[in-house]
Parts: C-alpha cells; sequence; structure tokens
C-alpha cells in the first residue's frame, strides 16, 4: 500500500556516497566525475543509489525546466506532483523554484526515495515536499485524486528497452516498462497539463502524433556544453517555454 514517509527519516546501506573514486564502481565512475553537475552540494553529503547515477537529471536541466513549468503552466495549477523522483534531482529543482504550494514527489524504489528526503533536506526544501512510497498510478488515484484539477503531472520515466542511448531516432512506444500512450494515457487521466522528460533521440513524430487533447505539444531540447541530455514535451495549457 502506497504510504507517505514519515517525517524521521532512516537510511540503508543502498544510500551511499562516494567521496573516494576508488571506492566506485567501475561502471558508474564516469558519472562519479560528472558528481558536481549532477548535484552542486554533492560534497555536503549527497547520497544515491547505485543505479541512481544512471538516471539523475542534471542540476541546471532540472533547474531550466523548473523555471519552464513554473512560468508556462496556468496560474490555477498550484500543485506539482513528480511521478518518478528518484532521488530528488527534479524535486527539488521544483521545491527550489518557489512556485508550487506543494511538490508531491513519489517513487517506487524506496532506497532512492529515502536518498531523495535527505538529499531535499541538504537543500533545505525538505518542508515543502511530500513523500509517497509506492506506484505512482496508484498514488495518484489512491491518494492524490482530489488534487487533480489543481495540479500538473512531472514525470521522468524509466527509458529502458533497446536502442534509446544507440538509435537515430528512438521509437517511444519501446519504452520499458512504460510506452508513450500508456503514461499519457494514464496521466491524462488526473490532468491536461502533463509534462514528460524524455530520451534527446525521441521520435518527435509521435510526440505530435500523441493522443493529448488539448493543444499542440511543446518539445524542448536541454542540453549541457552542447549536448542535448534530454527532451521534454509539455503537453495541456502551457505557455511556450
Amino acid at each position: 500500500m502506497p504510504a507517505a514517509l514519515e517525517d524521521g527519516i532512516g537510511t540503508t546501506n543502498a544510500c551511499k556516497h562516494y567521496d573516494d573514486v576508488q571506492h566506485v564502481p567501475w561502471d558508474i565512475k564516469k558519472y562519479y566525475h560528472q558528481r558536481y553537475s549532477l548535484f552542486s552540494r554533492y560534497d555536503d553529503g549527497i547520497l544515491m543509489t547505485d543505479t541512481a547515477w544512471f538516471g539523475v537529471t542534471p542540476e541546471p536541466v532540472a533547474n531550466k525546466v523548473a523555471q519552464h513549468l513554473s512560468e508556462g503552466a496556468p496560474a490555477s495549477k498550484a500543485v506539482l506532483i513528480d511521478c518518478f523522483a528518484g532521488v530528488g534531482g527534479n524535486t527539488i529543482a521544483f521545491a527550489r523554484s518557489g512556485r508550487w504550494k506543494r511538490v508531491y514527489a513519489i517513487e517506487k524504489d524506496e532506497n532512492a526515495m529515502l536518498c531523495g528526503k535527505h538529499n531535499a533536506r541538504l537543500y533545505g526544501v525538505d518542508g515543502l515536499i511530500s513523500w509517497f512510497h509506492g506506484d505512482c498510478f496508484e498514488v495518484m488515484k489512491n491518494e492524490l485524486e482530489p488534487l487533480s484539477q489543481h495540479s500538473v503531472v512531472f514525470a521522468s520515466p524509466p527509458w529502458g528497452g533497446p536502442g534509446y542511448s544507440t538509435d537515430p531516432v528512438f521509437n517511444l512506444e519501446l519504452m520499458d516498462p512504460y510506452s508513450l500512450d500508456e503514461l499519457l494515457g494514464s496521466f491524462q487521466q488526473f490532468t491536461q497539463e502533463v509534462a514528460l522528460f524524455l530520451p534527446r533521440t525521441s521520435d518527435l513524430r509521435q510526440l505530435a502524433n500523441a493522443n493529448h487533447s488539448l493543444g499542440r505539444v511543446k518539445a524542448v531540447h536541454y542540453c549541457m556544453q552542447g549536448a542535448s541530455k534530454g527532451i521534454c514535451a509539455y503537453f495541456g495549457l502551457f505557455a511556450s517555454p
């Protein structure tokens, strides 16, 4: 049963802070060298699971996405729901923007969520975030439904599937475990305002033809040092970023 975490926080052995590259697993070392791009306050004691290194949004990108969501969302929307919150990269940026009355962060991996709650405290925004451990679709349906008309949904889903990092154009219906149609179909039953952070090689034709019911989709590349880190697709009544 999905449940909000209590104010007290503990961590497990899966929540790690590496301070010496010699202790970092070989497949993470590439990302460890980019740690200050992922979290500028890394040295303050940022915690991550080993898996999270591969998926956390770099802080400058997270901040820019948070700015665009803040500026583009309808004024009537006062709640931000982060559906795959991970260790808190995007969640923290949303809370720091000052735009939202409340940020709700949902994560299925309890270890990642414990890291995220710890990291939010390091950035001083833990009091602005409510954390839920569980499946985001269940949490939205069973716990957050009364907030739907006031909410914007953001999701940086697992990209998974073959080819997202190698194919020139990535088929968004091959994302694993959730395809583009599955994500939009579920989220837009909750609210029309949905933002999806997707692979940089995402098929723009699929985004343009997606089953969204309001307006045209707006797709924005987010780059660092001249390289795209991903596309955020905005569905619903968002002003153009």
